[in-house]
């Protein structure tokens, strides 16, 4: 019985195999995905292919231009130059901006300390003061 049921699985897998490989070989895709025959020209391509290959001079060319010990021309030297240069400017300025932004917050907070310090000190002076003596130029500078 086991093997009877085996035997219809394993046809029935066989089936679905052979039918999609049958649809596979009929639908329109699989002849655009198939390698041309030798009919077409190979060293002149047509169309799209003609974007997509280069020459195989000008490929080496490509390349030779390209690596990394190949020298860089002025242009390349001038236009990178130029770039960092830029860079260094964005960062110079954002730095100054940042620079200028904790001044500024920094001389604020030195100015509200010293308004709150002023006013402890008077309130120090009011309680203290007891209206028989002149009053004391505590942290007053005398002129």
């Amino acid at each position: 019985m086991t093997e009877r049921l085996m035997m219809s699985w394993m046809s029935a897998a066989l089936l679905a195999v052979l039918s999609v490989l049958l649809a596979l070989s009929l639908s329109l895709e699989a002849d655009a995905a198939a390698v041309p025959g030798s009919s077409g020209s190979t060293k002149d391509p047509q169309g799209p292919m003609k974007r997509i290959f280069m020459k195989e001079a000008d490929a080496s060319n490509f390349f030779r231009k390209r690596s990394r010990r190949g020298a860089k021309s002025q242009d390349e030297i001038n236009a990178e130059q130029r770039q960092i240069l830029a860079a260094d400017e964005r960062k110079r300025e954002f730095h100054e901006e940042k620079r200028n932004e904790f001044e500024s917050y920094a001389e604020e907070e030195n100015d509200e300390q010293d308004e709150r310090t002023r006013e402890s000190t008077e309130q120090w002076r009011e309680f203290h003061y007891d209206g028989m003596h002149p009053p004391q130029e505590y942290n007053r500078h005398s002129i």
